[in-house]
């Protein structure tokens, strides 16, 4: 018992402390004026640069499962690392902004969902019992990532954007060389239990309703992370306040997935949502949009954290990776629409506000839908 404790533990370690890196890729707000003025590219194609990334991390997640169990996670880890090195260091070297779709958006975007995916699942099986907090944590971590990488970006954009691609990649190397050695320590591989068809092939007919709630859940809050440092006026300082509210919320999530209802907690972080929108479309001053981005970011991290809780608490472990994988796909439509979106919107109106009333139509929709997904 023991030592399954310990077990449990370094693997969560592992997984947090790669989650924590990549989570970096939620501080790109930090990038859009200075890409905008490096190629005079409008918002809209700046921002696509984002939401290509969690496209490409979403297929990860969606695809990702079929290869969590061909090699150790040691090397599993060590492999998403260097893929996504190899991308920062490609977009660092772009001549324009095709290649860094390639490089940032593509490759950095896969390797991303692939460590991501994985630490978030493997995280959960090592902590049987404790799947809720587990994945918490590893969500929790990857907003961490996002606290503290806007002001590393910030100060290494003073040298370029090439200056911090090539930044990351170093960072991203070093933590999945950490990452690894506690994954290889624990002699931990992903385990693929027996799968039965049964309760969690029936609740697949839900899937639908289940898509529509994530997607109205997390809509607005993509939206925010993505265009926070424009929305409260400009820096690094709003993305890192955005991803702290994000980290606590998190927390928060996965601790009460083990204790509320999926109904009663996705009901409730939906609704703040729509609250701190309503917020923004009046917000005249920027002390009161850090205020709605506050609530918005605290009500996505404890989103991101309790769907994939509840969904292996409602499917089981044996079905969670695919279900999830699906069920994540959600998530990433709106990772595209969200950001590239509202860029679109500010382009043509020179504003958020048009924005920020659909995000709070799909938070609503999130409301309206959870009873028929989880009921």
């Amino acid at each position: 018992m023991a030592f399954a404790a310990k077990h449990g533990l370094l693997v969560l370690t592992a997984a947090s402390i790669m989650s924590t890196v990549l989570g970096s890729v939620h501080a790109f707000s930090v990038f859009l004026e200075p890409l905008e003025a490096q190629f005079g590219a409008s918002r809209s194609a700046v921002s696509f640069t984002y939401s290509g990334a969690l496209v490409c991390l979403t297929a990860a997640v969606l695809l990702g499962h079929r290869f969590y169990r061909r090699v150790s996670a040691a090397s599993f880890m060590l492999f998403s690392a260097f893929l996504a090195a190899s991308g920062g260091v490609l977009a660092g070297m772009a001549p324009n902004l095709t290649v860094i779709w390639l490089g940032y958006s593509v490759i950095f975007g896969t390797a991303n969902g692939l460590g991501y995916g994985f630490g978030l699942q493997i995280a959960a099986q090592a902590n049987p019992g404790n799947e809720g907090v587990a994945m918490g944590i590893v969500t929790a971590a990857y907003a961490l990532g996002a606290v503290l990488s806007p002001a590393l970006f910030a100060h290494l954009l003073i040298d370029g954007f090439d200056a911090a691609m090539i930044g990351l990649a170093a960072v991203l190397l070093g933590a999945g060389i950490l990452s690894s050695l506690g994954m290889r320590r624990a002699n931990s591989h992903f385990f693929v239990p027996e799968v039965h068809a049964g309760s969690g092939t029936l609740a697949l007919q839900k899937l639908g309703f289940l898509w529509l709630a994530y997607f109205g859940g997390v809509m607005a809050g993509l939206m925010v992370i993505g265009h926070a440092a424009a929305i409260a006026g400009g820096g690094w300082l709003p993305p890192a306040i955005v991803a702290t509210c994000n980290l606590v919320g998190s927390l928060f999530g996965g601790r009460l997935s083990d204790r509320l209802s999926a109904v009663q907690l996705l009901t409730g972080l939906p609704a703040l949502t729509a609250f701190s929108l309503l917020g923004l479309m009046i917000a005249s001053e920027p002390a009161l949009a850090m205020a709605c981005l506050v609530v918005a970011g605290f009500a996505y991290g404890g989103t991101i954290a309790a769907y994939p809780a509840y969904v292996a608490k409602r499917f089981g472990m044996e079905h969670s990776p695919h279900v999830y994988g699906k069920v994540f796909t959600a998530w990433g439509t709106a990772g595209l629409a969200g950001p590239w979106l509202a860029g679109l919107l500010y382009d043509a109106s020179g504003s958020y506000f048009v924005a920020f009333l659909m995000a709070a139509f799909f938070a609503v929709l999130s409301i309206l839908t959870l009873p028929r997904a989880f009921g």
